[in-house]
């Protein structure tokens, strides 16, 4: 159940983090957007996109979704392009590194992300932080929120779900983690609406700094 901030709040124990990491961890939308030409087309241009990677179950290229979001979006498929080529300079949110520094210490950090294995590298690059465990839709064979991508990064942990924290950047991976056993904590920069049916997390927070004081010591 989320939480609010006048709600007594038991405080996590776990051994290790995994993040989404194109929106969790990196400011994707501001990548979308600046190949869309604008806010308001890159937006309609992702929502599509969420559609079909989150309904799209085994992996299929990740390019390929790329483009087919773009046709539904009205766009021309030069944008798809531009997007791809534009990855490497896709920013953390301000805090990122901070807070990674901060947890990473105490506890195992790792990235879960619906891309491919050579667009997840090039994204981990901008983070400047080390993580231990890299999970990409690809490898897994299939997108979040199938359990499969989950499963793979808690088997290469070693860890089970109870003693994993899951930080969700989209709402749907409340369901996909959760349904595999992970508490889950949604960073919610862009205040999105949760779909009805999704359930809640156990926390909803807008800004990574609101991390830390959920975590046991």
């Amino acid at each position: 159940m989320t939480q609010t901030a006048s709600t007594p709040n038991p405080h996590l124990d776990v051994d290790a983090i995994l993040f989404d990491l194109l929106t969790a961890l990196l400011d994707s939308w501001s990548l979308w957007n600046a190949a869309a030409g604008s806010a308001t087309e890159g937006r309609c241009w992702r929502q599509h996109y969420l559609e079909l990677t989150y309904a799209a179950g085994n992996y299929r290229p990740y390019a390929a979704l790329v483009h087919e979001s773009a046709a539904v979006a009205g766009l021309p498929s030069a944008i798809a392009d531009a997007l791809l080529e534009s990855w490497d300079r896709i920013e953390p949110w301000p805090e990122v590194a901070e807070v990674l520094r901060s947890l990473g210490g105490r506890r195992r950090i790792g990235v879960v992300t619906n891309c491919s294995t050579t667009l997840a590298a090039r994204a981990i690059a901008r983070l400047g932080y080390p993580v231990d465990v890299v999970v990409a839709a690809e490898r897994a064979g299939a997108y979040k929120p199938d359990a499969r991508p989950y499963q793979l990064a808690l088997r290469e942990l070693g860890l089970p779900p109870a003693r994993v924290l899951f930080v969700a950047g989209s709402p749907y991976d409340i369901p996909g983690a959760g349904g595999v056993g992970m508490p889950v904590v949604w960073h919610n920069r862009l205040q999105l609406v949760r779909p009805p049916g999704v359930g809640e997390p156990y926390r909803e927070i807008a800004s990574l700094h609101a991390l830390r004081p959920l975590l046991a010591d």
